[in-house]
């Protein structure tokens, strides 16, 4: 009794947190400064017609690397935990029979969900989406294969080399960025080309793609190290 007495206590108490600082919310009613100058020179200066996804990889693109290295550990953290021993490895799994239809489903649906996602971050400039949304959604198609094949392997030296090699790239370009033109990630080092059209935001599509093959790798990553410790029937 007395626990759920202190449990709704503690429960009115954070209701009365939240109703007092919904009713001091004074929402703004324009853009602030800063997204103010966003707004008014990014165009011109980004070139990109998502002026959302520019922002993040240009004037904060210091934020974004710091997300990169985050998700880059919490992969490593993962595969550290989960590492799976070389007699584990060889024991037999036991595994229940896929459904045929998800079988023959992900042999079609799964390409069409890695294209879709190399589409949404190489137009990341364009159109919504970008690096972080493309890698997210290759990882979902490696997650449509394992529903279908519990017992396939993935191969993690190739994820290790892309995501190295998309990691250090963009660590590379970031700094290009430096000497080139007017900071870290700025894009304007490579011609901004024709607004609206692929080929334009200098190097931001460029910049788009390594995050997308880092992120879609790192996740690929922790979820081939989910599966592979998962001894239960499937």
């Amino acid at each position: 009794m007395f626990k759920k007495v202190f449990i709704f206590i503690v429960l009115t108490g954070f209701a009365l947190i939240l109703f007092k600082s919904y009713s001091a919310l004074n929402p703004e009613q324009g853009l602030n400064e800063v997204a103010t100058r966003y707004a008014e020179k990014g165009p011109d200066e980004v070139g990109a017609a998502n002026l959302v996804g520019a922002v993040l990889v240009t004037y904060r693109g210091l934020d974004t690397l710091g997300e990169v290295a985050i998700l880059f550990l919490s992969a490593s953290i993962i595969g550290f935990f989960l590492k799976v021993k070389l007699e584990d490895e060889k024991a037999p799994r036991k595994v229940r029979k896929t459904s045929e239809i998800l079988a023959t489903a992900s042999k079609i649906i799964t390409p069409v969900i890695f294209l879709f996602g190399i589409y949404v971050f190489i137009n990341g400039h364009l159109t919504p989406g970008g690096g972080f949304q493309g890698g997210a959604i290759i990882a979902s198609g490696l997650v449509l294969m394992l529903l279908a094949n519990p017992v396939k392997k993935v191969n993690h030296s190739i994820i290790s080399v892309v995501e190295s090699i998309s990691g250090f790239s963009f660590v590379i370009l970031g700094i290009t960025g430096i000497f080139l033109a007017g900071g870290f990630l700025d894009n304007d080092f490579i011609s901004l080309g024709e607004f609206g059209k692929l080929f334009s935001a200098g190097a931001i599509p460029i910049i788009y793609i390594f995050i997308g093959l880092k992120v879609g790798s790192e996740l690929s990553g922790i979820v081939s190290n989910l599966q592979e410790t998962q001894k239960e029937e499937i």
